[in-house]
C-alpha cells in the first residue's frame, strides 16, 4: 500500500451509515427516521453532506426499510447491511458501489442530525491540508461514557482508538473520543477493510480497526478535533433526542430572531425545520410552529398557540388557538379559544373569534364568526356577520351538506343552519331560529314558536310543591 495524498480538489463520495434498528430507542422505527424538530435525523446528515457536491452518496441501511431510502433526495444510492455486523461492515457494503472509485470518502453517520455543512467542509478542508491517508473526527466530553477513546503518543499523534468496552480502566479514563465521522483515501480505505477482524468482546467488526491498521503500516492518520460537542452528538435514546431537539430548535429560534423575529420566550417555543416567520412578527410563550406552517410580517401569534401545516399572512393575530391545515389570510384575528380544523380559508381580514370551531369552510374577507359558533361545510360571504352560539349542522346522519351564507348577511344568537340551506345576500336570521328553508336576498328568516307567557306560573308551582311535599309526609 503507498501513502495516497488527498488533495481539497479530489473527487468526493459519502456514505452514510443509517442501519440502526432502533433498539436502544425502545422503537420499531428505524432510528434515524425519529424527528428531530419535525424532520427525520438522517435528513439532516445528507444536506450536510450536498453541501459538499459529492459525486456519489451512497447510504447504507437495514433490510426492510425501504422507508428511509423513500424519503431521500434523487441520487442516493442504497446498499443494505442484512446482519449487523458493526461499522466496519457497513461501511465494508458501502464501499461495493463504489469500486474503481478514486478520491476522498467521508464516513458520515445518520443519528447525528446537529452536523451541519459548514463542519463537515471543515472536516474536508482538514483532511486534504494534512496530507493523511484517513482523518477521525474527535471531541472531548466530561462524561465519554460508551464512546471509543482516542489514544495519542507522546507527540500528540494519534496512536490507536480504543473502544469502551475493550478499553482499560487508563483508556477509559480519556475524554477526547471518537466521534464517527471520517475521511479516508478511497483506495486504503478499500484495501484495508478486508482486513478487519472482529472485536473479541462483541464480534463486530469496527470502523476503528481500519484506523488502527494504517498506523500499522506507517501510513499519516490525523484527528480533526471539534471544539463543539454538541455538533458531534449522536443519537441512541429518546433522552439524547429530546437533547437533540432542543439544540436544534435552538439553531431554528436564533435564526429567526437574527432575521427580525421577534420569540419572547425561546425555552417555551417550539418551531420545526422549514418554519418560516416574517420579520418584525412576534411569538409569544408557548407557541408551536410545526409542518410546512408559514406566518407572514408583523403578525402576532400565541401565547399557547398551536400551528400545524398553516399559512398565516401578514398582519394577523392567533391567539390561544389550536389551528391545523388551514390558511389565515392578512389581517385576521383568531382566537382565544378558537379550533381551526382543515380546508378552511380565512379571507383577508376575517375574525374566528372565542370558542369557534370551523372546519371545511371559507370564510370571507371581512367576515365574523366572533364567538361560541360552529361552522362547517360552509361557505360565508364577504361582510357577514355571524351571531354568537351559531351552528351549521351539516351531518344528517349520513351524509355532509354545505351551507351557504352570503355576503353582509347577519345572522341572529342562536341560528342553527340545517343544511343543505342557502342565505341570500344582505338577509337576516332572527335569534333562536332553526332554519331549515334558503332564506332569500335582503330577506329575514324566522323559525320559532311565539311565545307565551303564563301568568302566576311561579306562585302555583310554589304552592304544588309544598302540597307534595305536605302530603308525602
Amino acid at each position: 500500500m503507498t501513502k495516497k495524498k488527498s488533495q481539497a480538489s479530489a473527487p468526493l463520495a459519502v456514505v452514510i451509515l443509517a442501519a440502526g434498528l432502533g433498539t436502544r430507542m425502545r422503537s420499531d422505527l428505524p432510528k434515524v427516521l425519529h424527528a428531530v424538530c419535525g424532520r427525520p435525523m438522517v435528513s439532516y446528515v445528507v444536506d450536510a453532506a450536498l453541501t459538499l457536491a459529492p459525486e456519489r452518496i451512497v447510504v447504507v441501511t437495514a433490510e426492510g426499510h425501504d422507508e428511509v431510502m423513500a424519503l431521500l433526495p434523487q441520487g442516493c444510492e442504497r446498499v443494505v447491511q442484512m446482519e449487523r455486523l458493526g461499522t466496519g461492515d457497513a461501511v465494508r457494503r458501502g464501499m461495493e458501489p463504489l469500486a474503481g472509485f478514486g478520491g476522498n470518502v467521508m464516513v458520515l453517520i445518520g443519528d447525528a442530525p446537529l452536523v451541519d455543512g459548514a463542519f463537515v467542509r471543515r472536516l474536508m478542508e482538514h483532511h486534504a491540508a494534512s496530507h493523511a491517508v484517513a482523518t477521525i473526527t474527535t471531541v472531548c466530553m466530561d462524561a465519554p461514557g460508551a464512546y471509543g477513546r482516542v489514544v495519542r503518543d507522546a507527540e500528540g499523534d494519534v496512536l490507536r482508538i480504543v473502544e469502551a468496552e475493550d478499553a482499560s480502566d487508563a483508556e477509559r479514563a480519556i475524554c477526547e473520543i471518537n466521534v464517527g465521522l471520517y475521511m479516508f483515501d478511497a483506495e486504503a480505505l478499500r484495501e484495508t477493510l478486508p482486513r478487519l477482524t472482529p472485536s473479541s468482546a462483541s464480534g463486530e467488526f469496527y470502523l476503528t480497526g481500519v484506523v488502527s491498521l494504517l498506523l500499522e503500516v506507517g501510513l499519516t492518520v490525523t484527528a480533526f478535533k471539534a471544539d463543539d460537542p454538541e455538533m458531534c452528538m449522536g443519537v441512541n435514546s429518546r433522552v439524547e433526542l429530546a437533547i437533540a431537539n432542543a439544540a436544534m430548535r435552538h439553531r431554528l429560534l436564533t435564526r429567526l430572531m437574527l432575521a427580525g423575529v421577534t420569540v419572547e420566550d425561546p425555552d417555551s417555543t417550539y418551531v420545526d425545520w422549514g418554519v418560516e416567520v416574517g420579520r418584525d412578527t412576534v411569538l409569544r410563550p408557548q407557541t408551536f410552529l410545526l409542518g410546512r406552517t408559514i406566518v407572514g410580517a408583523a403578525s402576532e401569534i400565541g401565547p399557547s398557540t398551536y400551528l400545524e401545516d398553516v399559512f398565516v399572512g401578514d398582519r394577523a393575530r392567533v391567539v390561544s388557538s389550536h389551528l391545523s391545515a388551514c390558511v389565515v389570510n392578512s389581517g385576521c384575528s383568531v382566537g382565544p379559544f378558537a379550533f381551526i380544523r382543515p380546508n378552511t380559508v380565512l379571507g383577508e381580514g376575517a375574525k374566528a373569534g372565542a370558542f369557534v370551531e370551523i372546519k371545511n369552510s371559507r370564510v370571507g374577507e371581512g367576515s365574523k364568526v366572533p364567538h361560541l359558533s360552529y361552522i362547517g361545510d360552509a361557505f360565508v360571504g364577504n361582510d357577514t356577520n355571524i351571531g354568537a352560539g351559531n351552528i351549521t349542522a351539516n351531518f344528517d346522519g349520513f351524509d355532509k351538506h354545505p351551507t351557504y351564507i352570503g355576503s353582509d348577511v347577519r345572522t341572529g344568537s342562536d341560528t342553527t343552519f340545517v343544511a343543505p340551506v342557502n342565505i341570500g345576500d344582505g338577509a337576516f336570521t332572527a335569534a333562536g331560529s332553526v332554519i331549515t328553508k334558503d332564506v332569500p336576498a335582503g330577506g329575514l328568516g324566522v323559525a320559532r314558536s311565539r311565545q307565551e307567557n303564563v301568568d302566576g306560573y311561579a306562585k302555583r308551582r310554589e304552592q304544588r310543591r309544598r302540597k307534595e311535599a305536605k302530603d308525602g309526609c
